[in-house]
């Protein structure tokens, strides 16, 4: 292939079309098991028994993953229809320039995720030291666990990473096993899982207390909400399916019923930990349920199964991101780099300690974002979408020197109000970003920068799978597809 005359124009972010599309519904659903797997979740269920009965976290719990669920499967039909990945679709809503701005808040928070994940697997690292040997410094484990998670991820060693598929069930085992042990060591000091709450609130302190841990759930996958389009791009999907729902069967599974079940799972482990010994970090609950050789090899199981998460949840959609923002002079191991650091400056052993909040504060900012999406694929597009130009540095989506402004007002404005409005984040920055583009876009901004899909909705021109379409771009005049045969292996 020749070079590219167009920075826009990489091959990883070419559409998929039908033939590379592996992922059945099925499979999808098992990624789902390993990708919900995540100790940090044992926070909502810890910070949400303090103030909730048992019952009441979980209903929380359901509500608030179902949500999200559904808001996942309505922006992920971008992938499917199109063959689109989540960066490449924002230069429709935010410009060819502007879509790096939210893009680099996706890396950051990303990265974030890192850092907490590689703490967990520092103090069960350190705990696996003290124990055998009597070594006790956590933050030397936790710069020599990122260290290594680092220099695996830059130099593209797989081992690790598919260790995941070792490691979900593994951790499942785990968890049903912390449940039952601290469940019994809760009854033991006189408290009831289902009854027991540290300080009970009522009345509208009760529907706050509620309403945050459905935000908070929301929050805790609202990244997932928005990039979910880089993952249902590989989804199998009919050609010439016009039903939305038979579309986007590969998807509905996972989203709606797996990966509720298994992060309500996690939940109620960290609501019984903290019942049982007043902490619901995982490494430390583990710790007061079992010790000696046992505890040795569950936390190693801990350790592997953050560091074969953290790989291909965060250091690599982190890197990619920053890799991509700073053009081909950035290379993907720079990026790697550069996640790493943001990681650990972010003190993350801080950082968990006020997850909730934080979950509330990123689950605004990025459900604005999710509302914006929203409105400009179903609502200004109709699904219909102008592919070839997303591609070209000077088409349809490079509006005022490479940005839409719309878009940018409308993130704005929408993450402002969801800050103020914290117990309700995710539906206020939804709700504020899609009302408020819609507006801008709509009756202003689109007024000046003509969009031909709105213009001239014709099916057989913007619509993807759905008229049999596989997307072709042009690339210093050659055609390129994604086909079965160049679609990345580890897909």
């Amino acid at each position: 292939m020749k070079k590219s005359s167009s920075y826009l124009k990489s091959p990883d972010l070419f559409p998929i079309g039908h033939g590379a599309r592996r992922i059945s519904a099925f499979g999808f659903s098992v990624i789902w098991v390993g990708m919900a797997i995540l100790l940090a979740a044992f926070a909502i269920g810890g910070d949400g028994i303090k103030h909730l009965p048992l019952g009441w976290v979980i209903v929380a719990t359901i509500i608030g993953s179902v949500l999200i669920g559904i808001f996942m499967t309505f922006i992920g039909d971008i992938g499917v229809e199109h063959g689109l990945s989540f960066p490449v679709y924002m230069r429709a809503p935010f410009g060819t320039i502007g879509t790096h701005i939210p893009s680099i808040v996706r890396g950051v928070t990303a990265s974030c995720w890192f850092g907490i994940n590689t703490y967990f697997g520092a103090t069960a690292m350190n705990a696996i030291l003290k124990t055998l040997v009597g070594f006790d410094n956590w933050f030397i484990c936790f710069l020599l666990f990122a260290t290594f998670q680092l220099v695996n991820t830059a130099l593209g060693i797989k081992a690790i990473e598919r260790f995941a598929d070792l490691a979900a069930p593994i951790i499942i085992l785990i968890s049903i096993w912390m449940f039952i042990s601290l469940s019994g060591k809760a009854a033991d000091q006189g408290r009831d899982i289902w009854t027991w709450v540290e300080s009970p609130v009522t009345g509208g302190a009760a529907i706050t207390a509620f309403m945050i841990v459905v935000m908070a759930n929301m929050g805790f996958w609202a990244t997932l909400a928005a990039d979910m389009p880089s993952l249902s791009r590989f989804f199998k999907a009919p050609r010439y399916e016009r039903n939305w729902f038979r579309r986007n069967k590969a998807q509905i599974a996972g989203n709606v019923i797996v990966m509720p079940l298994v992060n309500l799972f996690m939940i109620i482990i960290g609501a019984v930990a903290y019942v049982a010994v007043l902490n619901y970090d995982p490494v430390v609950a583990l710790q007061e349920a079992a010790g000696g050789f046992v505890l040795v090899i569950l936390l190693l199981m801990i350790v592997l199964a953050q560091w074969s998460t953290n790989t291909s949840a965060n250091v690599i959609p982190a890197a990619t991101i920053f890799s991509n923002v700073g053009g081909p002079k950035f290379p993907f191991w720079a990026g790697v780099i550069t996640a790493g650091i943001v990681g650990i400056i972010v003190q993350p052993w801080n950082l968990f300690g006020v997850i909730i909040p934080a979950l509330l504060i990123i689950g605004g900012i990025l459900s604005a974002i999710v509302g914006i999406l929203f409105t400009d694929y179903y609502v200004l597009r109709k699904r219909r979408v102008n592919v070839p130009e997303l591609y070209e540095s000077e088409g349809q989506y490079r509006y005022s020197n490479g940005v839409n402004w719309a878009g940018m007002m409308a993130w704005i404005i929408g993450g402002t109000a969801a800050y103020f409005f914290s117990a309700y984040s995710f539906f206020v920055g939804f709700g504020v970003g899609a009302v408020i583009y819609y507006v801008l876009a709509k009756y202003w901004y689109f007024k000046k920068f003509t969009q031909a899909e709105i213009v001239d909705p014709n099916d057989e021109k913007y619509l993807g799978i759905t008229v049999g379409r596989d997307w072709e771009i042009s690339d210093n005049e050659e055609v390129v597809i994604v086909s079965e045969t160049t679609v990345d292996s580890k897909i």
